[in-house]
């Protein structure tokens, strides 16, 4: 298993949700994390927590993924914080209106904008140092939506289509670099995102943010030789 003692990590969407949940469990596990979110106070208060428990540091970096010279600032204090990026996690998401017939024109850009480019603006400012590294690990958190499409999550799930072949692609360009390319794609996790409430239709317990946690740390924790691709993670 691959220790994670010291290693660094970027975490967006980590003010809230499966983001936070991810940044805590890589802090347990003696991860440096920097924190991105665009809520300064939550971020800085989540930071305060985890460095408190004295195990991995953490940075708050307030961050609009949407917005390309943001994510690159915030690579660039990773690296002047801690020396370099290890790993990226993508995690900022937007769910908004997804019916192309409701007409939500504004609502469908914010998603492309966060769920798509905030997820390429991530991957192109991390990528170089990691190459020349030839070690580093990319995990992009997707959804089963990017599976399956219901008649009100048309352009949600294609975010989230477009966040899965985005993975894939990527990890067919990376080959043999040294750098790992993870998709995760969650079902239904009990976060403010998906309304909150632990159950939902027919009674069904939604899953925890923390299950995601682990799946990320599953990933990473592979020896280095083993490229974990996808993760599914679902309901029972």
């Amino acid at each position: 298993m691959e220790n994670l003692q010291g290693k660094t990590a970027i975490v967006t969407g980590a003010s809230s949700g499966i983001g936070v949940a991810i940044a805590g469990k890589l802090a347990t596990e003696g991860v440096n994390v920097v924190l991105a979110a665009r809520s300064e106070e939550k971020l800085q208060a989540i930071a305060s927590v985890l460095n408190e428990k004295g195990q991995g540091k953490a940075l708050a970096v307030p961050t609009d993924v949407a917005n390309r010279a943001d994510v690159e600032k915030l690579v660039q204090q990773a690296i002047q914080s801690f020396g370099n990026v290890d790993v990226l996690v993508n995690c900022a998401g937007q769910m908004l209106t997804g019916a192309v017939r409701a007409g939500e024109v504004e609502e469908w850009e914010q998603m492309i904008d966060v769920n798509v480019k905030g997820v390429l603006y991530g991957i192109h400012a991390v990528l170089p140092a990691m190459l020349e590294k030839a070690c580093g690990h990319i995990i992009n958190i997707a959804s089963v939506s990017g599976f399956e499409v219901t008649k009100t999550s048309t352009v949600y799930s294609a975010t989230k289509f477009a966040v899965r072949a985005i993975s894939s692609g990527l990890e067919k360009e990376l080959a043999r670099t040294g750098v790992r390319v993870t998709n995760i794609s969650p079902g239904m996790v009990d976060t403010p995102l998906s309304g909150g409430g632990s159950t939902w239709s027919n009674g069904r317990k939604k899953l925890e943010a923390a299950d995601i946690a682990n799946a990320v740390v599953y990933a990473l924790t592979q020896p280095d030789y083993v490229n974990v691709n996808e993760i599914t993670v679902r309901p029972v």
